[in-house]
């Protein structure tokens, strides 16, 4: 008997009818359609990330990699942009191998490449990257994954970065292929830990020769070997000492009783609003993972329990990004996680009592099986008060380009208008040029680049330049931006609950380290109102258990909110670049 997926596979939706939620009143808002363009080029993020062959890829650590963070690495408040770069196997010659870029923000609309001054050209197979102030000194540090060994930048507060990684611990005995990593303060003792997911054993990632093994193909073409049949990897867990350096606890912690897994993107969560941070692995090929904290220091393996495993069908899914957001405004956190092609992506829908379930159809995110999906997010474009869902996507095979006619190397990106009903409405083709033009992608990361009010995108994109998503239709609805300074939790506010509301509509959201494919978004939360000009209040909890509470904070702004002081700076939206 066919599943309810496979029945439900060919059904097409709009935004119409869908799941009830009686009693949700919305905030004051108004529709439109997004008018995308990529401003990469004009605001000089011109450097090519390189990552494998073009055409080619004997191995499958020439499809991994490509993340992007957002942060402000120079505290003058505008972000700026660090994007992983990878490396080919045959080499490149002295002077001319890739490497990782840091940008500087002008402030006019334009980046600056800064990448040797701060000290962080570093050549090798990049991975991911996450960012937080491990030290609490004010100024936000870079972690990045390689395949090899993993390097912790600290932030010296002077423009320069020192590498730190083997005086803070975290030099691996052993040659490791990680690839997502996330900040965060899992003992709630005010400062950040660590935790690392891993992809694969580090020797499989270029030991399987495809042509020397029949069983490496896919839809009859010969391609790389992996996952399945490569061994699996182990995530890691270091507890900050508060000294500078972090201990090892992946075993007592409860983290390596998960076994090996083909793990990707970490997202740190409080799923089930008991104010302590769990974390979502998203997995390749194998089983996802949900480490729920135990509150003493560990952590237990329940994502089949809770519903997040496996899909409706109690299959494994090839997870590649995942994001979390509360798409339906009941104040518990759901899930969306991106898959392989020939499946969807995955929409988890929380129920309040420590479970999922797979919302992904009745959601009507069903219908699009051709697309293998990387960095995600839920983020309101249209600042309606109601969270969106954004998609990267490229396929891993540059074999598939004129052999197959279902599936594209490069592919167009995936654009879910949330209908406010519990589904949500594909409008990619009507919303604008950057989204419809096919790239090769994966990491992506969200934050406010020109502290506009509204949230821009910087994708990764394989073998060519990067992409900046910058809505240009003009602006209907406002906005909010919240900026979380720790005093007695971490100094970066990671793992802060926020919760504002407008009426009867609540909206929340969490500070993360972490997340979308292997990357990091802005650590300032963007929250869309709709047309008011205020909202009724904002309720910051702090991982420390301190609660600030604020009223009729004005809209078309973004503040500083500091713990124990409420708001401690205020500044209004400013107005865009002359290009934009």
């Amino acid at each position: 008997m066919p599943s309810r997926r496979t029945i439900l596979r060919t059904l097409l939706w709009a935004c119409g009818p869908g799941p009830a939620h009686p009693g949700r009143s919305l905030a004051p808002s108004a529709s439109q359609l997004p008018h995308f363009v990529d401003i990469a080029g004009e605001a000089g993020l011109t450097a090519q990330t390189i990552i494998g062959g073009e055409t080619k890829k004997p191995f499958i650590l020439e499809s991994t990699g490509g993340g992007v963070a957002l942060f402000d690495y120079d505290n003058d408040g505008w972000l700026d942009v660090f994007l992983v770069n990878g490396s080919r196997f045959e080499g490149f010659p002295s002077g001319e191998e890739p490497t990782n870029h840091l940008y500087r923000n002008n402030r006019d609309g334009t980046f600056t490449d800064v990448t040797r001054e701060a000290g962080l050209i570093h050549h090798g197979w990049g991975q991911g990257v996450c960012v937080g102030d491990y030290d609490n000194d004010g100024n936000t540090d870079l972690f990045v994954t390689y395949y090899g060994q993993n390097v912790l930048y600290r932030n010296n507060g002077n423009g320069t970065f020192t590498d730190v990684t083997r005086d803070a611990g975290l030099l691996s005995n052993h040659n490791r292929y990680c690839t997502g990593a996330a900040f965060l303060d899992y003992d709630r003792d005010g400062k950040l830990d660590l935790f690392l997911s891993c992809y694969a054993d580090y020797y499989e990632a270029h030991s399987h020769k495809p042509e020397q093994e029949e069983g490496c193909r896919w839809k009859g073409l010969k391609v790389f070997c992996g996952p399945r049949g490569l061994k699996g990897a182990p995530c890691f867990l270091y507890r900050n000492n508060g000294d500078g350096r972090f201990t090892n606890v992946s075993e007592p912690a409860g983290i390596h009783s998960a076994g090996l897994v083909y793990g990707f993107t970490p997202l740190v969560l409080d799923y089930d609003n008991d104010g302590w941070p769990d974390i979502y692995v998203a997995c390749d090929s194998s089983r996802s993972l949900l480490f729920q904290n135990q509150k003493n220091g560990a952590f237990k393996e329940v994502g089949m329990m809770a519903g997040v495993a496996y899909n409706e069908d109690g299959r494994e899914q090839a997870g590649m990004g995942v994001s979390a957001g509360d798409y339906d405004c009941d104040g518990w956190l759901d899930i969306v996680k991106t898959n392989f092609s020939d499946d969807t992506t995955t929409l988890y829908r929380n129920e309040r009592d420590g479970t999922f379930v797979d919302a992904t159809f009745p959601a009507h995110l069903g219908t699009n099986t051709t697309f293998l999906g990387w960095g995600t997010g839920f983020f309101d474009f249209d600042d309606d008060g109601w969270p969106d869902i954004f998609i990267a996507n490229g396929h891993v095979y540059p074999e598939v380009d004129g052999q197959l006619i279902d599936s594209q190397y490069a592919q167009r990106k995936v654009l879910y208008r949330n209908c406010r009903n519990g589904s949500f409405e594909d409008i990619s083709q009507q919303s604008g040029p950057a989204i419809i033009i096919p790239k090769v992608s994966r990491g992506v990361a969200f934050g406010d680049l020109f502290n506009s009010g509204q949230v821009d995108l910087v994708v990764n994109n394989m073998n060519t330049m990067p992409t900046i998503l910058r809505d240009t239709a003009p602006r209907v609805n406002r906005s909010i931006s919240i900026r979380l300074l720790g005093e007695r939790s971490n100094r970066s506010g990671i793992g802060c609950r926020v919760e504002v509301r407008i009426g009867a509509h609540r909206m929340i959201d969490e500070v993360r380290s972490g997340g979308s494919f292997c990357s990091q978004n802005d650590l300032r939360l963007h929250f869309g109102v709709g047309d008011a000009t205020s909202v009724d209040s904002i309720e910051v909890k702090w991982p420390s258990g301190h609660v600030d509470r604020l009223a009729r904070v004005p809209t078309g702004q973004r503040i500083t909110v500091k713990e124990g002081s409420g708001v401690t700076k205020a500044q209004p939206f400013g107005s865009l670049p002359k290009y934009v």
